[in-house]
């Protein structure tokens, strides 16, 4: 028999949390009583507690309304399925949108005003105004029914299933928000409340309730939010969760134009691009730009479910029009980078693994680029100059290059490597370690 399942906002018992004006996003009819009292109490002010889609969306259509938003979140970012350094931007913009941001902080409870407005208090000992509030911290399984009837759940607390989207009782089916399923990188049990995995594994069920032998392939996370002008989008394994369930990896970050550059409007993509260390096969990807951002994860989504490697990427045949990409699409950029990589003709090292004492470091930029910002220690040979200075690099250490994002630092090391020096490549350059120092 089909089962219909529920999850309900996060309502945490904190003092004050039934005060009015505090509202949970959820349902259509919840989005009705918010603009209710927004229009009834001209509403100027709020605060959104909670970083994530939700938090983040409500964040901005509250800004739209001309609403002054103060968004807390308990993490150190927004956006938890992202790496802390790919959210730096985005810190940035919400605060170039006016939004107050309050990371690493959470909320202890809430109180009324001298004026009956609200205020919310946090752990650090802040207190932020608000004429409402709007929690967006998250969902939590309503279970009750599933284990009154003696289905197995898991470690989450969700239905466990098998690949016909079955339940421990074979007369029962469970999908979507409630169904714990594994993840296809990790092989990990998760949920996934996302409306494309509803979806699949709904049609999944109909067809083995009808005795078709269909196969529910599991869950890699694609998702995207938008934050004002900004995509952010991510698919499969973050380098968080790699690092949580001991799988070996690779990285590369890249900022390509999300079109030919000498094509009026090219914007930038940061990409971080997650990869086996063994065979090159892509293992996660997360990206934040404009215009092409979602385009870029779409395809890196479908090089996951094949299993595709970094090799297959250099040679994907993607649209080309000076508008729309470039003859080397991003998707292509991150596959050469990390090919290059494995095959050893272009090394990349991390930002995280640089120790000057047992390297020279190198900045390849022009010296107005060096001055307007640096990394201490580095010494500036900019690209133009090297060969005509290469002889004063030392032959004793390994010489790690960077310049703005990667493309003359890959120059610089192949110049240095065929002139007998071990040289490595810091994959994205000075952008990425100001996001890194930033996160």
């Amino acid at each position: 028999m089909p089962w219909c399942y529920l999850l309900v906002p996060i309502r945490p018992p904190l003092p004050g949390i039934e005060l009015p004006g505090i509202f949970a996003l959820r349902t259509i009819p919840d989005s009705h009583r918010i603009r209710e009292w927004i229009d009834a109490h001209q509403v100027k002010q709020a605060v959104v507690v909670g970083g994530g889609f939700i938090g983040l969306e409500m964040t901005e259509n509250l800004v739209h309304r001309g609403i002054a938003v103060t968004l807390i979140e308990k993490l150190p970012q927004v956006m938890p399925p992202f790496d802390p350094e790919m959210m730096a931007p985005v810190h940035a913009h919400l605060q170039s949108q006016g939004v107050n941001l309050c990371l690493n902080d959470g909320v202890q409870g809430f109180a009324t005003g001298s004026d009956h407005s609200l205020i919310v208090q946090t752990d650090s000992g802040e207190q932020h105004p608000a004429e409402m509030v709007i929690l967006a911290i998250g969902v939590r399984l309503e279970n009750r029914l599933a284990k009154e009837a003696g289905l197995e759940l898991g470690d989450r607390g969700g239905i466990r299933v098998n690949a016909a989207m079955q339940t421990s009782d074979p007369q029962i089916w469970a999908v979507g928000d409630a169904a714990e399923v594994q993840d296809v990188v990790t092989k990990e049990w998760t949920l996934i409340p996302l409306a494309g995995t509803a979806n699949r594994q709904g049609r999944i069920a109909a067809e083995t309730i009808l005795g078709r032998d269909s196969q529910f392939r599991g869950v890699q996370g694609t998702s995207v939010c938008g934050i004002f002008d900004l995509t952010v989008a991510s698919t499969g394994a973050n380098e968080k969760t790699l690092q949580r369930v001991g799988m070996d990896y690779l990285k590369v970050y890249l900022h390509p134009g999300h079109h030919a550059g000498y094509f009026p409007g090219a914007q930038p993509i940061a990409i971080k691009l997650l990869y086996a260390p063994t065979d090159g096969r892509i293992l996660g990807a997360q990206a934040v730009g404009t215009a092409g951002t979602e385009k870029r994860i779409d395809v890196l989504a479908m090089a996951i479910q094949a299993g595709m490697t970094a090799f297959d990427l250099e040679e994907a045949e993607l649209c080309y029009a000076p508008q729309f990409g470039a003859a080397k699409d991003p998707v292509n950029m991150a596959g050469m980078i990390a090919a290059n990589a494995l095959r050893g003709d272009a090394p990349i090292v991390y930002w995280e693994d640089l120790d000057l004492a047992q390297v020279c470091l190198v900045d390849v930029r022009e010296e107005s680029e060096f001055e307007r910002g640096h990394v201490a220690g580095a010494i500036n040979l900019p690209l133009s100059q090297l060969r005509q200075w290469i002889e004063e690099l030392p032959r004793d250490r390994p010489v790690w290059i960077y310049c703005q994002v990667g493309q003359r630092g890959y120059y610089a090391t192949r110049t240095l490597r065929q002139s007998g020096f071990d040289a490595h490549n810091l994959t994205g350059g000075f952008k990425t370690y100001e996001a890194l120092t930033e996160a």
